[in-house]
């Protein structure tokens, strides 16, 4: 894998992680990563579960949110560095967000 492809992956990793620890948490419940590499299709799927379904994610940012604030734009900086993510439901009651980047370099 290019060092391109490791550092997209390594940020999108960052950005989902962070909205499942800070927006998907259930008290004693913790959240699952899973990284899936298809060298034939040349697609790295990066995927985030949580416990969470009733909290689903958008793109869409507050226009109140101030421009130095420090959170608020993760699936902003995800949706920039993958080449497509959504999300599916993960039974019983949560979610995962997912999202595929091209091993080949942007």
């Amino acid at each position: 894998m290019s060092p391109g492809v490791a550092d997209r992956a390594e940020q999108v990793v960052a950005e989902l992680a962070a909205n499942a620890a800070l927006h998907g948490r259930v008290q004693g419940r913790d959240f699952r990563l899973t990284l899936t590499d298809d060298p034939v299709a040349g697609v790295l799927r990066i995927a985030v579960s949580d416990a969470r379904g009733d909290r689903l994610p958008s793109t869409v940012t507050d226009p109140a949110t101030a421009l130095d604030t420090e959170s608020g734009r993760g699936l902003l900086i995800v949706t920039a560095l993958a080449d497509c993510w959504g999300t599916a439901p993960y039974p019983p009651s949560g979610k995962t967000v997912w999202a595929e980047l091209s091993r080949t370099p942007l």
